[in-house]
């Protein structure tokens, strides 16, 4: 089995790395309250996963509007900026790279997390049938959201150039655009979320103006060449829904090609949320999408790969880099025991989201000491 790929260095618009496995973003809810604030104990598990050749973030609010979960990390205060430092210092400090991921719930939210008790904001006042989860084991059903008014997109465009900002204050190396799983920038693409009348809403080209306007206004604050973007074309978490999903992304795509961004990270149809898909559209993995990206923008494929898979996709072309989330988590020498075959942890889904150290930082490496980082070569 050739599996030397992965190890591969990659030239990722500014960013050199050491080889081709990848950190997913996984949502993990951790941070330290009041505040959102990433904390010490945030910094330990980025640092115990830097062997990656990039580490990205779990999504990350860029505005009091855009949390969705419990105990998320933001990206809008200067506090929560200062904390993300502790993060990236451990990560740099272990030889790696990391991005941050940029991510506003819009209706996948509730009044609970909301200023003032407010509704969520969206495209249109459609909810999306979803629960959000506000507290530890509390699920609340997501509200009919209020529609954003023309004058205010302006606003959200702002919110996420100022996050990306805070992200370079917080010294991390890029930042990716969460573009994917149903949150807002993809409400204002689907024509089932989005029926607006105004220039954000009908035309495809209208409902992607959103994505192209916040791209070029984070592209606006880095470079290009060190900002991803995020999604998920067979996605239909929490009702979201296309009519021509593979017409609609390749349209964006083809978009975003004028920006020559650091890369296109795609979520395959194979898995939903964190579970495998037993049956999926085949016509919406990555390897359709990747001719469509030109220049030297790369593209990331994420979602139930294997050792094997991941190794075959970068060997054929069809991908430039693989991102694991799972297996990172239960995994934090990922890519040593990828390099020497070794078995894998298994995760625990219980402790996925929210909690302590407990199914965050005290998975085994194979030395079976917890916490310790085994850098490769």
């Amino acid at each position: 089995m050739k599996t030397n790929t992965l190890f591969t260095p990659l030239e990722l618009g500014a960013l050199s790395l050491r080889n081709r496995i990848l950190m997913a973003p996984t949502t993990r809810m951790r941070a330290q309250m009041p505040g959102n604030i990433p904390w010490e104990l945030n910094a330990t598990y980025y640092r115990q996963r830097a062997s990656a050749g990039l580490i990205i973030s779990e999504a990350t609010p860029v505005s009091p509007h855009g949390h969705g979960y419990f105990q998320m990390p933001g990206i809008h205060t200067t506090a929560q900026a200062e904390g993300w430092k502790l993060v990236t210092s451990a990560v740099h400090e272990a030889g790696g790279k990391i991005f941050l991921q940029l991510f506003h719930a819009g209706r996948m939210s509730h009044n609970d997390f909301q200023p003032n008790g407010e509704l969520p904001v969206a495209p249109s006042a459609i909810s999306s049938l979803g629960q959000s989860p506000v507290a530890p084991g509390v699920l609340k059903p997501c509200p009919v959201p209020r529609a954003l008014e023309t004058g205010e997109i302006a606003g959200v465009i702002e919110e996420h150039r100022r996050a990306a900002e805070l992200a370079m204050v917080a010294g991390f190396d890029g930042v990716e655009i969460h573009a994917a799983n149903g949150y807002l920038l993809e409400q204002f693409l689907s024509d089932h979320a989005n029926v607006r009348t105004d220039a954000y809403g009908g035309s495809l080209a209208n409902r992607a103006r959103l994505i192209l306007e916040v791209t070029e206004a984070v592209a606006s604050a880095w470079q290009a060449d060190r900002v991803g973007i995020r999604f998920s074309p067979a996605n239909a978490h929490d009702g979201i829904a296309h009519t021509d999903r593979f017409g609609t992304y390749a349209h964006v795509i083809r978009e975003l090609n004028r920006f020559q961004l650091a890369y296109i990270h795609l979520v395959e149809p194979r898995v939903a949320g964190n579970a495998e898909v037993a049956q999926f559209d085949a016509a919406l993995s990555s390897r359709h999408f990747k001719p469509l990206i030109t220049g030297h923008t790369r593209l990331i494929s994420a979602g139930g790969h294997t050792l094997a898979s991941g190794a075959a996709a970068v060997q054929s072309g069809e991908a430039d880099a693989i991102a694991w989330g799972r297996q990172f988590i239960a995994n934090p020498d990922l890519v040593e025991r990828f390099a020497k075959n070794a078995p894998l942890n298994p995760y625990n889904r219980e402790t996925f989201y929210g909690g302590t150290e407990q199914g965050y930082t005290d998975y085994p490496f194979l030395n079976l000491t917890p916490g310790r980082l085994t850098q490769l070569s």
